[in-house]
């Protein structure tokens, strides 16, 4: 059966959540899920204000079964934003049934049908699979450019450097 791809909703957090621990099975990092139904609550369906984080759930039979966890971008160079898919993944039991290539449509035609330029994403190097269904789908790697991060002690230490009279 083909998968129906929707706009998430609160009533799919828990199967939300249930994916993203998962993907971080797959991803070699079981323990490092730290967020809760409430942070996912909170991102996706704020009581105030617009999200800032949005997702799309694809269904087989009533069933979530993948996931496409995204914000906006901006391009200083284009002038405009663009898509960063923060998670794709689909349940093992339900690759190649067309819910990844139907989330990553949907989310193209977002950016099309907002006159959005870009939609990207980071892959880890080893996940091959993940790597050449990318490129069947015509992405091209961005291998000039290394992703850099500041979490942790060294976030809270690069906070406090203004504060210890450091310039900014």
């Amino acid at each position: 059966m083909s998968p129906t791809i929707r706009t998430a909703t609160s009533d799919d957090v828990p199967a939300i959540l249930r994916l993203v621990h998962a993907l971080a099975t797959y991803e070699r990092e079981p323990d490092a899920v730290e967020a809760t139904e409430e942070d996912f609550t909170v991102a996706l369906f704020p009581t105030s204000g617009t999200p800032t984080t949005h997702g799309l759930v694809a269904e087989v039979d009533g069933e979530v079964v993948g996931i496409a966890i995204w914000f906006l971008t901006f391009s200083t160079w284009t002038g405009q934003n663009g898509i960063w898919l923060e998670d794709l993944f689909v349940d093992p039991a339900h690759r190649g049934g067309g819910a990844g290539r139907a989330l990553l449509t949907r989310l193209a035609e977002i950016c099309v049908e907002r006159g959005w330029r870009r939609l990207e994403w980071c892959v880890l190097n080893w996940n091959e699979p993940a790597i050449a269904f990318y490129r069947s789908l015509g992405s091209t790697p961005q291998d000039e450019w290394t992703t850099h991060r500041v979490d942790g002690a060294a976030l809270t230490a690069l906070a406090g450097a203004s504060r210890t009279g450091v310039a900014s």
